[in-house]
């Protein structure tokens, strides 16, 4: 079994798109990840959902869990909203990271093996500089076990 197998359509969001829109999407459509393009549609980044939730989520909540938990419920729902007006390239990881991209004819075994390797539920699939689509974990899975 290849990656061409595998393959999906899959939502993408721009560099320039709105963070905010870029969390609901996935929330919404319940992704494990966005895809993140460039200018010419190709792969830039993949960010899982937690890297997606990590940017709504106070970094000094993220490094001391008992400062997270002072913090009511009525009060959670801010952070989210501080996304607002901030793009998806505003939002990046500062930090460059393996791309988990891969050809058609990747098999199944080098497939988890750059998901586990990048920590991404998805991989992008590239052909030529042009996004085909991408392979999930969860379809990953489900065609192996």
């Amino acid at each position: 079994m290849r990656a061409r197998d595998l393959l999906a359509d899959f939502p993408v969001v721009a560099l320039d798109s709105s963070a905010i829109e870029a969390a609901r999407l996935l929330a919404d459509q319940d992704l494990p990840g966005l895809i993140v393009v460039d200018d010419a549609g190709s792969p830039f980044t993949i960010l899982p959902g937690t890297q997606v939730l990590r940017l709504a989520v106070p970094a000094y909540c993220q490094d001391d869990p008992a400062l997270a938990r002072v913090v009511d419920e009525a009060h959670a729902d801010r952070f989210l909203r501080g996304l607002d007006g901030l793009s998806v390239r505003q939002c990046l990881p500062k930090e460059h990271r393996e791309l988990p991209v891969a050809r058609p004819e990747a098999t199944v075994l080098e497939l988890a093996a750059l998901m586990t390797r990048t920590r991404s539920p998805l991989v992008a699939v590239v052909e030529g500089g042009r996004l085909l689509g991408a392979v999930t974990l969860q379809a990953l899975l489900d065609r192996v076990l």
